[in-house]
């Protein structure tokens, strides 16, 4: 079952934490979560699943960054999240969707016990401008029967930031909690 939005907003410092919470945006059974202000692009031509892949950091201008198609794009929600005793799961909005942007490529599935803020693999099916701070998803939780075993890797568990593929410490056998150190070539503004 799928919490309505009145049991969401009954949660709240519970089973639910949404940093920071606008009631505004709460629906009937999901909450909007909206873009941060900077984005991650590979540099790679071909990423390779063992390797750290170099990125580069954009960050998107209040007049908005148009996105090009072919090219992914990793971004992360505003809002940090923190859910327990129940599966969070987030969606691209219908209105986001019918502008032909994927906000999750493949990773809208998440796990019980996650905290931090959701790493977004954004893809335009044609040229779309984005802005900071738009409601670009939406996050809804489903309740859970069994015996719970919190999410608990160090890959993706309490970031602060985008992150991108980890992938390449399951090939090592390094999934501990160590910080990554991402390797950007430095920041710029595009237009």
């Amino acid at each position: 079952m799928i919490l309505s939005g009145n049991e969401i907003k009954q949660q709240l410092g519970g089973n639910v934490v949404i940093e920071p919470f606008d009631e505004g945006r709460l629906n009937p059974n999901s909450y909007n979560l909206s873009l941060h202000d900077e984005l991650l692009v590979y540099e790679e031509v071909v990423l390779d699943m063992r390797k750290s892949n170099r990125v580069e950091r954009i960050r998107i201008p209040e007049d908005g960054l148009v996105l090009t198609p072919n090219q992914l794009y990793l971004g992360r929600t505003v809002e940090r999240t923190e859910t327990h005793n129940l599966v969070p799961m987030i969606e691209g909005r219908s209105s986001i969707g019918r502008l032909g942007l994927f906000v999750h490529v493949t990773a809208g599935f998440g796990d019980v016990g996650f905290c931090g803020y959701w790493t977004l693999e954004m893809f335009a099916v044609q040229p779309v401008k984005i802005y900071p701070g738009v409601p670009i998803c939406q996050i809804f939780f489903h309740q859970i029967h069994g015996a719970i075993t919190e999410y608990a890797s160090g890959k993706y568990q309490h970031n602060h930031d985008i992150q991108p593929s980890l992938l390449f410490r399951e090939f090592s056998g390094d999934d501990s909690d160590q910080q990554m150190q991402l390797e950007f070539s430095g920041e710029r503004t595009v237009r």
